[in-house]
């Protein structure tokens, strides 16, 4: 009664003579989809079982039988019906809904998205018009698009020319500037035989083309060690330190101030040729100049900058490049310099200025020189007076910027530097 019992030929057909369709041969769409229970049922083909089922061939009839797994010695059915309340009550009708009926949902989705997408493209084509359209008319227009390269290349030929009127000149050193901000851009403004043409412009007799020479320098050379190095080797250092140590237009004075901080900027070898050329002493002299005095921030910005840099060398000194780095800043004897040309009365000086956007840098300025003026500050009693000023007026911004509701506020910020510096000098 247990053997396997066996089917013939005859009995896979139906009464019709065909052959019934068996699960593997049916749709996966359209398999029934089989509910278990706790009890073994009869398996009928076309019917899906769910995962984790129970399947069992029935020896005795042949057929297959499933059912839902565990149940046999009741922890199973507490587990399922702890399952049952957790997820809540669910519709397991196989009325509920039929394949064709899935099928037909399917395909009205689908139908909806590619409405929406078609909806979609037809806005867009009526905000943009074709790119084929509009090299049509570029064509007409016989308007080409030029790259960054085509562009410096007109624009230096046209500096260079001997036709080109002054204004033009001018113009094109402006457009010059924008491009070589880009690092890229600047190397090929350097291979291009630029770089020379602006540095011999810094010679020229016309202040307004030393000015924009100086600008266009200055932008090529910002963190750009190439141009840096082939810029200092080209002269562009001694020709900049002529410009600001003799009489010259305020625009201009500002320009090669901004080319020469682009050149000394992280670059050591700069800075010892600018030290050994009397730069600190050129840009002393500013101080005493009249109509100068929009320069002293960024005279002493550059100053802070150069300081906190050597400053900051010395703490990164990890690695073959670090330390070859940290020995070319040990050759930069800018401290000796700035302590014997008075720089640190010239920096405390500039606390009398009424902009808190320049008593700002020059409050970071003291802190950074503290170390090595001290003695200074210290025997000076109207850098104390003036400190004592500035927090009282700090104070009062501070507090009315905190019943405004800012705590971390810009006078607040102000108000802490100078608190600093007078318990460092107390």
């Amino acid at each position: 009664e247990f053997a396997l019992t066996k089917i013939e030929e005859s009995d896979r057909k139906d009464d019709s003579g065909t052959e019934p369709v068996t699960e593997d041969e049916a749709d996966p769409e359209d398999l029934e989809v089989f509910y278990p229970t706790h009890q073994w049922q009869t398996l009928h083909p076309g019917q899906a079982v769910p995962a984790g089922s129970h399947v069992r061939l029935n020896l005795q009839t042949g057929e297959r039988e499933a059912k839902l797994a565990g149940g046999e010695n009741g922890k199973s059915d507490v587990r399922e019906e702890k399952r049952r309340k957790r997820l809540g009550k669910m519709d397991i009708d196989s009325n509920s809904f039929t394949s064709q009926e899935l099928k037909k949902a399917l395909a009205k989705m689908k139908e909806s998205e590619k409405t929406e997408r078609m909806a979609r493209e037809e806005e867009v084509r009526k905000k943009f018009r074709p790119i084929e359209e509009l090299k049509e008319e570029f064509e007409k227009l016989n308007v080409k698009l030029e790259t960054d390269y085509e562009i410096m290349v007109k624009l230096i030929g046209k500096f260079n020319s001997s036709a080109s009127t002054l204004d033009e000149k001018v113009a094109a050193l402006y457009d010059l500037e924008y491009y070589v901000h880009q690092v890229d851009n600047a190397k090929d403004f350097l291979s291009l035989g630029g770089l020379q043409l602006v540095i011999s412009g810094l010679n020229s007799t016309e202040a307004v083309l030393k000015e924009h020479a100086a600008f266009v320098l200055g932008a090529a050379l910002s963190s750009n060690p190439k141009v840096q190095i082939e810029a200092i080797e080209a002269g562009a250092l001694q020709k900049l330190l002529v410009i600001l140590a003799t009489e010259q237009p305020l625009a201009v004075k500002k320009k090669a101030l901004f080319a020469l901080s682009s050149m000394l900027r992280h670059f050591p070898y700069a800075q010892q040729q600018f030290l050994k050329l009397g730069g600190l002493q050129v840009l002393r002299d500013f101080f005493r100049e009249k109509g100068m005095e929009a320069l002293y921030v960024r005279v002493v910005t550059l100053l802070y900058d150069l300081v906190m840099e050597k400053m900051l060398s010395e703490d990164s000194a990890d690695g073959d490049h670090a330390q070859e780095k940290m020995e070319q800043y040990r050759q930069v004897r800018l401290v000796p310099a700035v302590v014997e040309q008075d720089w640190c009365a010239i920096v405390s000086n500039l606390l009398a200025a009424p902009e808190h956007d320049t008593r700002e840098k020059v409050l970071k300025t003291l802190g950074a020189l503290m170390a090595f003026c001290k003695e200074h500050y210290r025997g000076d009693p109207r850098l104390g007076a003036t400190l004592g000023l500035l927090r009282r007026e700090y104070q009062e911004l501070a507090a009315q910027e905190l019943s405004e509701g800012d705590r971390d506020g810009y006078f607040k910020e102000l108000l802490g530097s100078v608190n600093t510096i007078i318990q460092e000098l107390g």
